[in-house]
């Protein structure tokens, strides 16, 4: 659909229509030399007297191509745009962190499948959280992995396919092989510096208690705690497995 930014600028359009009807037409008035025997000095020279001065009118295509300028020229003033259909913005209605423990004791194969067969501890929890992603299309989430230390993956965005395409993308050990739970506490409220919504959710899987951080969780939970950051924690793998102790 076209509309027009300042549609008032047509009412110009008859302007040159206008101004050719009703002003005056221009005179000017220049000395001259009158003879009052010109004809006779023409008859004697041989010559016949023409007019003095000719106005010249516009052909019809010189007048056409005068009247398309004119169209144009108001057309533009007049802002030409295309309008589209309605575009709907979503804001998100809440800010999640995805706190994902890839140390060591991940590699630990304590979730039986439907076959009979053990799965790694990383593998469920990639499985699991991917389909919590696919189901949260009005939130905004990030991704941040911790082992000895913690490393943001994906900050804040829309773009849930892509937190699941690097948390698939991770594997065990890849930030080392202890746990650093309150480092992770601690970069998971950096990343919520950006978020402008009330609600802001951190989610933490892990499947040991800290072993590696430089700031305590409880100090790292209770600074999250005033900045307004919900925490919640679930512990990954078999209470009597092998590996560090459960959270």
């Amino acid at each position: 659909m076209i509309s027009f930014a300042a549609p008032w600028w047509f009412v110009i359009l008859p302007l040159p229509w206008l101004v050719w009807r009703f002003a005056p037409p221009h005179q000017e008035t220049t000395p001259a030399v009158r003879f009052p025997f010109f004809r006779q000095i023409a008859k004697a020279t041989g010559q016949d007297p023409r007019p003095g001065s000719v106005v010249l009118t516009r052909t019809r295509l010189q007048l056409g191509a005068a009247v398309l300028v004119w169209l144009c020229l108001v057309t533009a003033l007049a802002g030409p745009e295309r309008v589209g259909a309605p575009i709907e913005l979503t804001k998100s209605a809440r800010d999640v962190v995805l706190a994902i423990d890839i140390s060591g004791s991940m590699d630990e194969r304590d979730f039986l499948t439907a076959t009979g067969g053990r799965l790694q501890r990383l593998e469920a929890v990639q499985g699991v959280v991917a389909q919590f992603v696919a189901d949260r299309e009005d939130d905004r989430m990030a991704l941040i992995v911790f082992g000895s230390a913690a490393y943001l993956q994906a900050p804040l965005t829309d773009d849930l396919q892509t937190v699941t395409d690097l948390l698939n993308q991770t594997q065990v050990g890849m930030a080392g092989p202890h746990t650093a739970i309150g480092d992770a506490i601690g970069l998971s409220i950096r990343t919520f510096d950006s978020s402008a919504v009330e609600e802001r959710l951190l989610i933490l899987l892990s499947d040991g208690s800290d072993t590696a951080s430089v700031m305590s969780p409880i100090n790292a939970a209770e600074i999250a705690r005033q900045e307004g950051v919900e925490i919640f924690t679930i512990a990954v793998g078999d209470p009597e497995g092998e590996g560090e102790n459960r959270v």
